[in-house]
């Protein structure tokens, strides 16, 4: 009511002064009237703006005192219209690494397989270093420590190779050499269908010694790794080659044979016991080198504080395992063929037994496919030089045979098993320098991926 009634008040006032200004004459005040009416609002802009900057700063002074107070006093709180950084990504890489190999971590029995598992998949010490660490062995033990475990559902390691467990596998390494010299002394006390008899049965039985003693011990391989039937049936060729090859190319380079392998003194063409016999008493030997080599490999690998270091330290032990084995082969070849009275064959049966054991240790380590293109390999170009024997009989081939014949005449039918096992051989030895030196390859369980 107060406003209205001074609103009306007004009105006459404004009225009168209008009327005041048009008799006097002065219509031209009127602009200067309305720019002093707009300076006067400007003023009023002017003087409200500077009321909020003096606000502002009284703010900004009040938010500054906090804040000084707040640390004064210790607080770690944040402002509550702040948000922390998140820096856990940044100041955290190993906890990314962790998540990525979570498996790995919580499977793991010690730091030793989690730096085995991270080296498999590529982690190399300079990698380590990006994890502010300065080799993959410290990075698997902070990986190892920070993982929660539980005390009584924590993954316990196997239990060590105890007398009673080691002697259990050496038996059964002797059983196959066993089997197949009662089966040669069987086939050299025998004649006719006894004899034929015997060496069926002679061969069933080194062969059920042969698994028994791939069953257990060091030369065990686990089921994912275990040779597949093609590789052997590769495996079985390269031994019936050592038994049969030698004889049936000197018989096929001198026109024959003329009737199947007798295994006696008067067969068309000479069977070498010694060389097969020599090999399957070899099983004994290899377990035991690759159980040398499995245990040294594992305590260098305790001590080791780095990849290279521990590769530096395991190829000089993997070159004198394989020394060591060719000298035992060697023996047992000279031994039999003594015993026996036949050739030693040196060349061809050493070099297969060389590539068997380096085929054998790189499948129990996890290294499944060079083995088994290696050994198919080597079987194939065996059976191409029989062939070629025999083919150069038919009109207008006879020069497939000339290859074989002339290695064959110059250095025996022995040469052709040595160069193909021996050549084989080399290569898996130059790739087991490689792969069997990793940290990878010497798991404490076997099964790192």
């Amino acid at each position: 009511m107060a406003d209205s009634q001074s609103g009306e008040a007004r009105l006459p006032v404004a009225q009168l002064e209008e009327a005041r200004l048009a008799a006097a004459g002065l219509e031209g005040a009127r602009p200067a009237a309305a720019g002093l009416e707009g300076a006067r609002v400007e003023a009023v802009g002017l003087n409200e703006t500077r009321v909020v900057d003096a606000r502002l700063k009284q703010t900004r002074g009040a938010d500054a005192q906090r804040a000084r107070d707040a640390t004064f006093r210790g607080s770690e709180t944040p402002a509550p219209d702040r948000k922390p950084p998140n820096r856990r990504g940044a100041a955290d890489p190993v906890k990314a690494l962790m998540h990525r190999h979570r498996e790995l971590c919580e499977r793991a029995v010690d730091p030793l397989e989690i730096a085995a598992g991270l080296e498999a998949h590529g982690v190399t010490d300079r990698t380590a270093t990006r994890f502010r660490h300065r080799d993959v062995f410290s990075l698997a033990e902070e990986m190892y420590a920070r993982v929660p475990r539980d005390a009584d559902s924590a993954p316990r390691p196997e239990a060590p190779d105890t007398p009673g467990a080691r002697a259990g596998w050496a038996v059964l390494a002797l059983l196959p050499g066993t089997l197949c010299a009662a089966a040669v002394t069987g086939l050299r006390l025998t004649e006719g269908r006894p004899r034929l008899a015997v060496t069926v049965a002679g061969v069933l039985a080194v062969a059920l010694g042969l698994r028994a003693a791939l069953r257990r011990g060091p030369l065990h391989a686990t089921r994912a790794w275990q040779t597949t039937t093609s590789t052997r049936t590769w495996i079985c060729w390269l031994l019936a080659y050592a038994l049969l090859g030698d004889g049936l190319l000197t018989a096929g380079i001198e026109g024959g044979p003329d009737g199947p392998p007798t295994g006696g003194l008067d067969s068309p063409w000479p069977i070498s016991l010694a060389a097969v016999l020599a090999l399957t008493l070899a099983c004994a030997p290899a377990a035991w080198c690759a159980h040398l080599l499995a245990v040294r490999a594992r305590r260098k690998l305790a001590l080791s504080r780095g990849l290279e270091e521990f590769a530096a330290s395991v190829k000089p032990l993997l070159l004198g395992v394989f020394g060591l084995f060719l000298c035992a082969l060697g023996g047992l070849l000279a031994l039999c063929g003594a015993v026996l009275g036949e050739p030693a064959a040196y060349a061809g049966a050493g070099a297969l037994g060389a590539l068997l054991l380096l085929a054998r240790l790189l499948t129990v380590h996890g290294f499944t496919r060079a083995p088994a293109v290696i050994l198919a390999a080597a079987g194939t170009v065996e059976t191409a030089a029989l062939a070629s024997v025999f083919a150069g009989r038919l009109p207008g081939l006879s020069d497939l045979a000339l290859p074989v014949e002339s290695l064959a005449d110059r250095w025996g039918p022995g040469a052709v098993p040595a160069l193909v096992c021996g050549g084989a051989a080399l290569v898996l030895l130059i790739h087991a320098t490689r792969t069997l030196t990793r940290a990878s390859a010497h798991a404490t369980h076997g099964d790192t991926p």
